[in-house]
């Protein structure tokens, strides 16, 4: 499970990274609600992978790794939505927490796949 701990401690770290970046930017309060959701769904995704690592079954752990993938799915969108709108001019730094969304998400699938074939 040494994988599982590393996940957790990088999913950490992304969280925090988006919780800076959001931090920093000025924007309309009209957007508030699309930063709160990559807020969310950003840090939703460690989260949930602290709740399936401590859970009391394999399906527990399926469960809430399951839905952390779903949370770094959804970040991605959040971060492709402000990138293409609001926040044009951070393309760089958001492209940047895109592709580390991205890695999240593959290295949790596989993390599920090769739990599932341990069966």
């Amino acid at each position: 499970m040494a994988t599982s701990i590393d996940i957790k401690h990088r999913a950490y770290e992304f969280a925090k990274q988006v919780i800076l970046f959001t931090s920093e930017q000025q924007y309309s309060k009209v957007y508030t609600s699309m930063i709160d959701q990559l807020i969310r769904s950003a840090s939703s995704i460690g989260a949930n992978l602290v709740e399936g690592y401590a859970g009391s079954s394999k399906n527990d752990f399926i469960k809430f790794y399951t839905i952390a993938l779903k949370s770094a799915n959804e970040t991605k969108y959040w971060i492709c939505l402000l990138r293409d709108t609001i926040l044009q001019e951070q393309k760089e730094k958001l492209n940047n927490l895109l592709r580390e969304a991205d890695e999240l998400s593959k290295i949790v699938a596989t993390i599920i796949i090769k739990t599932k074939s341990n069966d």
